[in-house]
């Protein structure tokens, strides 16, 4: 490595092990932070291939191939046109669960039309460096102005449907408790874009038939629970009230109406989400730490950190384990405190922890045992 890795290695391993945890039982686990790649501008999503190179998301429009030893490509072409502005850009990228065979991808991203966008979801052959037979399997309608709370993350279920988490749009959240539309909703879907038959409003001619569960705000991290196969997401809250839920289909999570932070005028939000006939969400931040991000530990390299939920966080600038069981958050744990923002975490098949950095000079970071 060169002396700036060196250092910026230092700076990570000293951060992680000399300041305390923040409401946490610690698990005393060493590690190594080592520097990957960097370059990179405003990094978003990954996804592990096969072969062992990742596919990495660049929120101004740009997909590219990093392999083990940190070598980056150009730009893939054919990606699709993106509106890049605040909080929208090209943002994630997941594997088909075939893709040794068929080497599709999906991307999500802030689709423009005119002085409007939205969140899209599209899929295409990875070939040779390019996407061929591109085609776009989700809209979220309506398009709205605004550069702001797109989501969104791409997961796959076990039983191989499509996770979309979104957002609000900003000026919209008002849209979120209704079903006539997908802001501030999670979306279920097919890989080929079509509704499963079970979907909760599958058979409502007042709903839209993709909606999983709503009252959503903004949605940038998502993970099935290794042991349950359930979906778990994290979403921003305003000035506080940041949240993990557990997303049942047809329930309604409350935004805007329940919160456990304000609106940013400073106006408080209600925090009784059950008794206005809403789901509570299953752990909370407030102040906000602004989650990016989000995977289960299931690897061999950390057994003390086995089945634990790692998140990004953005303005809280750290990297949180959260101790799990069942449906519960038992314990928080912050790591590489007061470092950068952390805009995606995802665990490698080699069972090391691998982060992306949120900035114009954007690094792939790994992290494992010391």
């Amino acid at each position: 490595m060169t002396l700036k890795t060196n250092i910026i290695a230092v700076l990570f391993i000293f951060s992680s092990f000399l300041l305390p945890a923040v409401q946490a039982q610690r698990i005393q686990t060493d590690f190594d932070v080592r520097l990957v790649a960097e370059g990179l501008q405003f990094p978003w999503g990954m996804a592990f291939m096969p072969d062992g190179n990742i596919l990495v998301t660049e929120k101004i429009g740009q997909l590219r191939i990093i392999t083990s030893d940190g070598r980056v490509s150009e730009p893939v072409k054919g990606v699709p046109t993106v509106l890049v502005q605040q909080q929208g850009g090209l943002l994630d990228v997941a594997l088909d669960p075939e893709f040794s065979k068929n080497y599709l991808i999906y991307l999500s991203y802030s689709e423009p039309e005119g002085a409007k966008a939205s969140t899209a979801v599209a899929k295409a052959e990875l070939k040779n460096g390019s996407l061929e037979n591109l085609r776009i399997i989700f809209r979220q309608l309506p398009k709205t102005e605004g550069g702001v709370h797109f989501g969104s993350r791409l997961i796959f279920s076990p039983d191989g449907n499509l996770f979309i988490t979104l957002g609000d749009r900003g000026d919209y959240m008002e849209e979120a408790q209704q079903l006539n539309n997908h802001i501030g909703k999670i979306i279920r879907i097919r890989p080929d874009g079509t509704v499963p038959a079970d979907n909760p409003f599958a058979n409502d001619p007042k709903a839209k038939p993709e909606i999983w569960s709503y009252g959503h705000r903004s949605v940038q991290g998502a993970a099935i629970h290794p042991k349950t196969g359930e979906l778990w997401i994290h979403e921003h809250g305003p000035k506080g009230g940041d949240e993990i839920n557990i997303p049942q289909p047809g329930k309604n999570y409350g935004w805007p109406k329940a919160n456990y932070g304000n609106h940013y005028s400073g106006v408080p939000i209600k925090n009784e989400h059950a008794e206005q006939g809403f789901e509570e969400p299953i752990h909370y931040w407030t102040p906000s730490i602004a989650p990016s991000g989000m995977v289960f530990y299931t690897g061999k390299q950390f057994p003390g950190w086995r089945d634990s939920l790692f998140i990004g966080t953005l303005a809280g600038r750290h990297l949180v384990r959260l101790s799990t069981d069942n449906k519960k958050v038992l314990n928080e744990e912050r790591l590489l405190t007061n470092t950068l923002r952390f805009r995606d975490v995802e665990q490698g098949p080699d069972g090391a922890l691998y982060l992306l950095t949120d900035e114009e000079n954007g690094k792939l970071l790994k992290l494992t045992p010391k």
